[in-house]
């Protein structure tokens, strides 16, 4: 209430994403102001406005060098200053000193924050899209960047679930394969492993069906109840439980034509028989569908007239 009615004056700067670190209820009395990387431009005007009290003699290819390595942020720009201006006042002529910056190879990268999960979300797209050169560019900043290889091998593996799925059931085995190489390799010798990875799963058959078809069943689930399982389905270990009825009239599709019980059930007796999984026509999916699609048939020819 002391924001509302203006006894405080709340004013603020983060990193972070203000709508995760923000409750609904403050965010709604305040105004968010997104801050853009700078532009190449704009750092140079404030290496300008700096070298007005320094004396370091750099040159307009210089100053884009310093601009490109503060990768749009001012205050980067204004700490290679600095370290610019030790190094020559120790001893290092300009060209040393700049050299030595660049090697370090900096590069705006949150490893916790937005900039790590815009980037993962942009990996992740690349390869559901189809198109292995991003994909490859996104895995690449995001190791640069120090980001988590196990994090991103972790990505992969649920790329290959998520995104392919049994369209090209390989995609999860290269997946897991890039995930222990690295785990044996380490980095950098590792990172060609989920490189590896990465490009086939963007150039493999694209499938979502088991992905959207088990979101069906937790929905199914979570909205059901606790059904019981039918008597058939029971487990009977004891006389006890086989006197109970547990495993009573079970048909054991091996003994049946084809190695299926055409028209038995498994689900509970409250749902009836219901399809979550619908294989598209690409990849290996296109001869599961036609497998599947006959076995249904079979089921329905099979079922009781009404």
């Amino acid at each position: 209430p002391h924001i509302e009615d203006g006894t405080l004056l709340f004013i603020g700067a983060t990193t972070e994403n203000p709508s995760f670190s923000l409750n609904n209820a403050l965010l709604s009395r305040v105004r968010v102001y997104v801050l853009k990387s700078l532009t190449q431009d704009d750092l140079i005007a404030v290496i300008e406005r700096a070298l007005d009290e320094l004396s370091l003699p750099l040159n307009s290819e210089q100053k884009k060098m310093l601009a490109q390595a503060a990768d749009g942020d001012a205050r980067r720009v204004l700490i290679l200053l600095d370290l610019l201006t030790e190094l020559v006042t120790a001893g290092e002529t300009l060209e040393q000193a700049l050299q030595a910056i660049m090697s370090e190879g900096l590069r705006r990268f949150d490893k916790g924050g937005d900039e790590f999960y815009d980037q993962i979300s942009a990996l992740h797209k690349a390869v559901r899209g189809s198109n292995p050169d991003a994909a490859l560019y996104w895995l690449a900043r995001m190791l640069d960047g120090g980001g988590d290889p196990y994090y991103i091998a972790r990505r992969i593996l649920r790329m290959a679930s998520e995104d392919i799925g049994n369209a090209d059931p390989r995609a999860l085995q290269i997946a897991l394969n890039a995930w222990q190489s690295f785990e044996r390799l380490g980095s950098p010798e590792g990172d060609l492993a989920l490189a590896q990875a990465v490009v086939y799963l963007a150039c493999a058959a694209k499938s979502n069906a088991v992905y959207t078809a088990f979101k069906q069943a937790i929905h199914t689930v979570k909205n059901g109840g606790t059904l019981p399982v039918p008597e058939h389905l029971r487990n009977a270990p004891t006389a006890l439980a086989k006197q109970m009825g547990h495993g009573k009239n079970y048909r054991y599709a091996h003994d049946e034509p084809g190695a299926f019980a055409a028209g038995a059930t498994y689900f509970p007796n409250e749902l009836g028989e219901l399809e979550y999984y619908q294989p598209v026509e690409r990849g290996l999916e296109i001869k599961i569908k036609q497998k599947l699609d006959y076995l249904r048939a079979l089921n329905q020819s099979a079922a009781p007239k009404a």
